[in-house]
């Protein structure tokens, strides 16, 4: 009989594989390799991510190898931006590279000017120029222009950035820093080229993802590498058969950690783009119907949670001034844990607002909207 795990079992699994049951002793670069990457498209709030998986974290433990290109951020899974190891921008690249084909050719603003154009060649100029130094989306668009005159400077620097692998070069992503968004070729900035004798397979990458998101369904792991079609993947790959309560197929790795479902869950705050959030299809291991009540704009910031008992609880948002900081929590719910989750919150200001004098915790009444 197929095992069943609760959502709630589930859920416990996911978070010790994201080091948020407790957190890692680990390096920085050995917890990116083993989360596939950290979604990274903001300068710096994935600075949170780290600091709520890693034990004692600081921003320099991924500045440095940021800035000595152990690290890098670049477009890999869903075409989104990611924070990935070195080996990883290479590895990972070529097998996501049919999701980042769809986001060009398919798109509704960039697709037409692909219509006739000759790819190679914008390609073969486009790493001519990158090469000579970083550049803009928009020099880089002005610049192959003068040759495809055309075609949309946008359309053209936005080819490069699907069919060429960029890295976003510091100090853009750097703590304390800032910078233009500015991109050279991952074989530049890394000085190698992937390796097709050591280029990973498809099935390589959805082991890892249940690594680091199971037990997952298959199109959970297409939700999370943009890829499609898995299903034959995951079929042929040694996997343990499990089911979740309302019947869903899942796969997962038979050495892989699943919790009790009762193993204390502690406060966590995630960022704005957090894994967590963003890598299954179904996500109601963690967030729960509160966040859709929410309504939040569609359009506006990007909500930043925090957890209690493993699930999304409440949001969470940082005031600056010049001389002090506070912290706002805003619970969906009266909850009794809002006591571990302030002192947490303390812990977290302490980290986010190091060079403010002044330091406030507020939790405010859970009917209060923030606009």
């Amino acid at each position: 009989m197929t095992p069943v795990l609760s959502r709630r079992a589930l859920g416990r699994a996911t978070l010790a594989r994201q080091f948020l049951l407790a957190r890692t002793e680990a390096a920085v670069p050995e917890v990116v390799a083993h989360l596939v990457g950290l979604q990274a498209q903001t300068p710096h709030t994935w600075y949170t991510g780290l600091w709520s998986r890693i034990a004692g974290f600081t921003p320099d433990r991924a500045a440095d190898p940021l800035v000595d290109r152990e690290l890098v951020r670049i477009a890999v899974m869903r075409s989104t931006i990611h924070l990935v190891t070195a080996a990883d921008a290479l590895a990972l690249r070529p097998l996501v590279q049919p999701a980042l084909d769809r986001d060009l050719f398919r798109n509704h603003t960039h697709g037409r000017d692909m219509r006739g154009l000759d790819v190679d060649a914008v390609v073969a100029a486009g790493r001519t120029l990158l090469a000579e130094k970083p550049r803009t989306n928009k020099e880089l668009g002005t610049l192959l222009h003068e040759q495809w005159p055309d075609r949309a400077p946008a359309s053209l620097a936005y080819a490069i950035r699907c069919l060429v692998p960029l890295v976003q070069v510091p100090p853009r992503g750097v703590w304390g820093r800032s910078g233009a968004i500015a991109h050279t070729s991952a074989e530049t900035w890394l000085g190698a080229s992937p390796d097709p004798a050591d280029r990973p397979s498809v099935d390589d990458l959805v082991l890892r993802y249940l690594a680091a998101f199971g037990p997952a369904t298959v199109k959970d792991a297409q939700t999370w590498s943009g890829l499609t079609r898995l299903r034959e993947v995951v079929e042929g790959l040694p996997l343990l058969r499990l089911r979740d309560e309302d019947g869903q197929e899942l796969f997962d790795l038979p050495d892989a950690p699943r919790p009790d479902e009762d193993v204390p869950a502690p406060p966590r705050f995630l960022y704005d783009f957090d894994n967590l959030l963003l890598s299954h299809a179904d996500r109601r291991r963690v967030v729960t119907d509160d966040v859709r009540a929410q309504q939040y704009e569609p359009h506006g910031p990007v909500p930043q949670f925090f957890l209690v008992d493993g699930v999304t609880a409440g949001d969470w948002k940082v005031h600056r001034t010049k001389d002090a900081a506070t912290l706002e929590l805003r619970p969906f719910h009266r909850a009794t844990a809002m006591d571990e989750v302030e002192r947490e919150g303390e812990r977290l200001l302490a980290f986010l607002a190091a060079d403010v004098p002044r330091h406030e915790v507020r939790t405010t009444s859970p009917a209060a909207r923030r606009p």
